[in-house]
């Protein structure tokens, strides 16, 4: 598991798949897949297979995340859209990616959003799951509110205490949030849950992932403020949205 070199201090982990002997500066194509949250680069344990005989997939953990490097830092400069954008651009740039596909979901997904709108001249296009502008203040109405309560409840201290290196109570919030935010009838098995409890149950590592939502860059704070781009101002790569039929997150309308 390479890291990468340090951008404002950061390592980031990541894996690469590709077919057999691909290495940087062959033909085919590059893509980057963005996790979210509460995950990491495993999130895309199923679509790597389905890309990887074809394309030089790379699937880093972003920062605060994973193997990545969890530093204590200023949430809004570090751990931001912009914070993150940096650390994975650096790793386009590291490995020599040119114009990847950025796809990207939840942190992801505002992640590869930032890294088109500063720097459009280095993707060939986006693959993007909400969040997603245009939300604004329905995401104030009681409805929603009923499904974004952990933003608010993130920003406490009584999360770290309650959670932060306890395993059994971790495995029951990630359980929750896993099955939850996924489609009928489906939940996280033990093994994968396991997994991921095996990091996120390391001292500090859920308070480490938290600092996305310390640093304001949550769907609650972001939606209320966004306001529509100047036409020059909007992103401008092609893009590609996928919308879950049964995301509570982020229903349709």
């Amino acid at each position: 598991m390479p890291l990468t070199e340090p951008v404002d201090g950061f390592r980031l982990s990541y894996d690469r798949h590709g077919p057999d002997g691909h290495g940087p500066g062959q033909s085919a194509q590059s893509v980057v897949l963005l996790h979210g949250w509460p995950g990491d680069r495993s999130d895309y344990r199923r679509v790597i297979p389905l890309l990887a005989d074809t394309f030089d997939v790379v699937v880093p953990d972003l920062r605060g995340f994973g193997a990545s490097d969890k530093h204590v830092a200023d949430p809004a400069r570090h751990y931001a859209a912009n914070g993150q954008a940096r650390s994975v651009l650096g790793l386009m740039l590291e490995l020599g990616l040119d114009l990847p596909v950025v796809a990207g979901y939840d942190v992801g997904s505002r992640t590869a959003q930032a890294i088109a709108r500063e720097h459009p001249q280095a993707v060939r296009s986006l693959v993007l799951a909400p969040p997603l502008p245009g939300v604004g203040r329905r995401i104030l109405e009681p409805d929603a509110q009923r499904e974004f309560w952990y933003q608010a409840f993130h920003q406490l201290p009584l999360a770290d205490q309650l959670l932060d290196g306890n395993p059994e109570a971790l495995r029951a919030y990630l359980r929750h949030i896993w099955s939850h935010w996924s489609g009928p009838n489906w939940s996280i098995d033990d093994a994968d849950l396991d997994r991921l409890l095996s990091v996120y149950a390391q001292p500090g590592a859920f308070t480490a992932s938290l600092a996305w939502y310390r640093a304001g860059a949550g769907s609650v704070t972001i939606s209320v403020h966004e306001q529509p781009p100047a036409p020059a101002d909007r992103i401008a790569v092609p893009t590609e949205v996928l919308w879950s039929e049964h995301d509570p997150l982020a229903p349709r309308a």
